[in-house]
């Protein structure tokens, strides 16, 4: 389904804003997602955390030779005995990094260790464990196989191979891998630039006196770690003060210098929320509610050519629907090809949970495992969407789709994990 049909769809007479499914609202805004072209080339250390944008191809084979991959005795097969005991003669050693540089005749042996390169001429290595030494005569046993535990030049990757894919999101393994092949620069998707910014006239930045009926800004500040964990260049713009002229030059200067831009506060229906309204004048308002607990009040849209995201004012829903929405599309965005969505998985409920059928609700939960390796999930408390110590204490949520109900103590439910973000 095209972006256009999907906003024709969205726009329909009989859309009821209110009742945007989550999944259909993930779909409507892959359909709009297109990667950010600029690239630059880093040093592979400088590459953690960044995407692929161009294929890494192994340049050697690896291994580079035919080698051990066991410390032991390299002979020639045709010298052992098919049944019963040998005994070969060990006429020197091979090291890793220090080959054997003699030649291996009739009835001799080389003591090797594993990752050495095979001495000429020996074709199967046999393990130390079954051999025994007197002195330099070798006595092996029988029931071997030709070849065994030998690993052969190119076994793991080959010359011209495609060793990681355009989107591949480079973390440690990736910057070893890459360091085998000899590779110390690649070309990686220029970073992601994300403008956000909070709005309400009661928000205090932290360090401020509070007077009353005001409160401190803490979503900007998980704002700014979410973003920082997906490894986005930032624009923090602060606080914007709840009137129009303020909100406009605010979202003009947001797209003019990022991809994305990320509002928190704004979008519901309050008389001071004007953010909707400046978004259809400057752009395009694809939705702003879905059928979701907590964070029903979420517009998306553009403005040019930068992605807009309004976020609810409730700490807790700022997180619940960046994870749900925002994330996903920010790693489309970069550019990444694999690992987008959080794992899910299935759990018994240790307690019962309210849930009105309806909308989908994502309610904080700990998973745990027992000594059995059975899941289990229990909720973190009150879930209300300003508690913000829930998503604190939270390493997962747990997803309790549109017709749920309540859900009884050992009840299967799916979670969604979320530990090591949150």
């Amino acid at each position: 389904m095209t972006a256009k049909s999907l906003r024709e769809m969205s726009c329909a007479d009989d859309y009821d804003p209110d009742s945007m499914p989550v999944a259909k609202a993930r779909e409507i805004i892959q359909a709009y997602l297109t990667p950010i072209a600029g690239t630059e080339k880093v040093n592979i250390r400088a590459a953690l955390g960044r995407v692929l944008a161009e294929d890494i191809i192994s340049p050697i084979n690896v291994p580079s030779h035919v080698n051990s991959a066991m410390d032991g005795y390299a002979v020639r097969f045709k010298d052992l005995n098919a049944h019963g005991e040998t005994v070969l003669r060990m006429i020197g050693t091979a090291l890793a990094g220090k080959p054997f540089q003699g030649k291996v005749g009739d009835k001799q042996c080389v003591r090797i260790m594993t990752g050495a390169v095979l001495p000429e001429r020996t074709d199967t290595v046999i393990m130390q464990e079954h051999a025994s030494a007197d002195g330099q005569n070798i006595r092996f046993g029988g029931a071997h196989k030709q070849g065994q535990n030998i690993r052969q030049a190119g076994e793991d990757l080959a010359i011209g191979q495609v060793v990681l894919k355009t989107g591949k999101h480079i973390r440690p393994a990736e910057l070893g891998l890459m360091a085998s092949l000899g590779i110390a620069e690649i070309t990686v998707r220029r970073r992601l630039r994300v403008a956000f910014f909070s709005t309400g006239d009661e928000l205090r930045s932290v360090g401020s006196p509070l007077e009353e009926g005001q409160i401190y800004d803490s979503n900007r500040y998980t704002i700014y770690g979410m973003l920082n964990r997906l490894g986005a260049e930032v624009l923090d713009m602060g606080v914007v003060k709840d009137d129009p002229a303020s909100l406009e030059r605010a979202l003009i200067e947001a797209a003019a210098t990022a991809d994305a831009v990320i509002t928190s506060g704004g979008v519901s229906v309050g008389e001071a929320d004007y953010i909707k309204e400046l978004l259809s004048r400057l752009g395009e308002v694809v939705f702003w509610k879905i059928a979701m607990k907590p964070g029903r009040p979420l517009a998306y849209g553009k403005i040019g050519k930068s992605h807009f995201f309004g976020l609810p004012g409730n700490p807790v829903s700022v997180m619940v629907t960046f994870y749900q929405f925002v994330r996903d599309a920010l790693l489309i965005l970069m550019g990444r090809k694999e690992d987008i969505a959080l794992p899910v998985l299935k759990a018994t409920c240790a307690s019962a949970l309210k849930k009105a059928p309806g909308r989908t609700e994502f309610q904080r939960g700990i998973l745990s495992q027992d000594a059995n390796g059975a899941w289990s999930v229990r909720v973190t408390g009150e879930q209300g969407s300003g508690i913000l110590r829930s998503m604190s204490e939270a390493n997962c949520f747990i997803i309790l789709p549109e017709t749920q109900g309540n859900v009884a103590p050992g009840t299967l439910v799916e979670v969604q994990v979320l530990d090591g973000l949150v």
